[in-house]
């Protein structure tokens, strides 16, 4: 049945750009995963906030670069991208991506997180920042997602500082090690621009402890 529409973006459009390195306000960079990056992983998914909110973890070495290597296979088939936030000596401290990529509808869901030594940086924050300016100015997106747990506040800050409006609250929406969660619906167009961003800050958005956004 043919659709009456034309998709938003075109098959290709992440595949055939390649992954860029992105740079943050205060100049973190933004990078794809390497396999050098598994024993960081490792550690960060040990966090218990990490893995309460991200409702896994790994158990090994060979788990850590599984996970690794997956990015670059999902990035080719445009369903989801991950980016390592790394300092000036190009370890990692966070992960920032988009999960649930439909190009069809230019929509993508956010996700975040950054290691217990690192925060308190606003890093979260920076990273949401820069990777929603690429989605939204290079390629093309026209509307961004942060989902998360009622309970996490932190998330919660960071979607509200970056300019992702509340939208309401999902029931029961995720299941986490200790039951059911609502979850806050954040949402953020295109055409908001920068100047939403700045209205909707919120003055607490620097105190930053384990985000979420979809669970991978």
């Amino acid at each position: 049945m043919p659709l009456l529409v034309d998709p938003a973006l075109p098959e290709g459009t992440l595949r055939g750009a390649g992954q860029p390195r992105l740079t943050t306000s205060g100049g973190l960079v933004l990078r794809p995963w390497q396999q050098g990056d598994a024993g960081t992983v490792l550690a960060a998914f040990g966090c218990p906030d990490i893995q309460r909110w991200h409702v896994r973890r790994l158990d090994s070495h060979q788990e850590a670069g599984e996970w690794v290597g997956q990015w670059a296979n999902r990035w080719d088939a445009e369903t989801a991208a991950s980016w390592a936030v790394v300092d000036s000596d190009d370890q990692p401290i966070g992960q920032v991506g988009l999960r649930n990529i439909s190009l069809a509808e230019a929509s993508a869901s956010l996700s975040y997180w950054v290691i217990p030594a690192a925060r308190g940086r606003a890093i979260a924050t920076k990273s949401v920042e820069a990777l929603s300016a690429w989605a939204f100015e290079v390629i093309g997106f026209n509307r961004l997602n942060i989902q998360h747990s009622t309970a996490n506040t932190a998330s919660c800050r960071v979607a509200s500082s970056t300019g992702y409006r509340p939208e309401g609250t999902l029931r029961q929406a995720i299941k986490h090690a200790d039951g059911w969660h609502d979850w806050h619906l954040h949402g953020r167009l295109r055409t908001d621009g920068l100047g939403a961003a700045r209205r909707h800050a919120s003055p607490s958005s620097n105190r930053q402890a384990p985000t979420e956004g979809p669970p991978r």
